[in-house]
């Protein structure tokens, strides 16, 4: 992925199981990261999040997702990010590598653009790649961020950590009216009322726009914590 600077985490990780070694540095960058901000690096600084958003903004007829697929995430990091590479190395067509969207998106699509327009030969990617990426231009325009829910091993990892993040979601449940507006605006299908720091909450903070405001990002050493906030 051309818009990891130094190295995707996810890809060090898989390369590091491939060749049987555990990648200390990439790990421990990933829990300090997480532990400090959760899943916000997924609302608000992900550019692949927000590609997925600009599409979100366009009218179209929207599936839901179900709750249940956002555990589908933790599937493809212990399969394709772990167990694959390490069982069968990086040659295998379900590597991480090989089927994370983000590098065709990214890499390939410009590559082959670029190419075309300069009217040199056309580099393109194989045919599973191209598929993987058709599929998912076509997915982002039916629902909403179907690879940040169903499918990002990075966004699972950063999700689980929510509930331990120096940025976390406060209930105030004596200010809440039980109106179910916050339910309303998440569009991810969440509770944010019974569920504030739930492993599928991206940190949109859209849910923070309830008439009451009941529901704030806050630090977890705030020196004013709700006392009924809920985990």
């Amino acid at each position: 992925c051309p818009l990891a600077t130094f190295a995707c985490p996810i890809g060090v990780i898989a390369q590091f199981s491939a060749l049987h070694l555990f990648p200390f540095i990439a790990i421990g960058l990933l829990i300090a990261v997480g532990a400090l901000f959760g899943s916000i690096i997924c609302g608000w600084v992900c550019p692949f999040g927000l590609l997925q958003d600009l599409a979100a903004k366009v009218h179209t007829p929207r599936l839901k997702i179900p709750q249940w697929m956002g555990y589908f995430r933790y599937v493809v990091l212990l399969g394709a990010v772990l167990a694959i590479p390490y069982f069968f190395g990086e040659g295998h067509p379900l590597f991480i590598c090989r089927i994370c969207p983000a590098g065709g998106v990214e890499k390939a699509l410009p590559d082959v653009v670029s190419a075309a327009i300069g009217g040199n030969p056309i580099p393109w990617p194989n045919a599973i790649k191209i598929s993987i990426v058709l599929a998912f231009f076509v997915a982002i325009f039916i629902t909403i961020r179907p690879w940040c829910r169903i499918f990002c091993p990075l966004g699972a990892i950063f999700g689980f950590l929510n509930r331990f993040s120096l940025v976390t979601m406060d209930m105030k449940e004596h200010q809440c009216t039980q109106c179910g507006r916050c339910r309303t605006l998440c569009t991810y299908g969440i509770q944010p009322d019974k569920q504030p720091n739930d492993h599928r909450c991206i940190r949109c903070l859209e849910c923070t726009q309830c008439g009451p405001k009941a529901l704030q990002a806050r630090l977890l050493f705030d020196d004013q914590p709700s006392e009924n906030a809920k985990p």
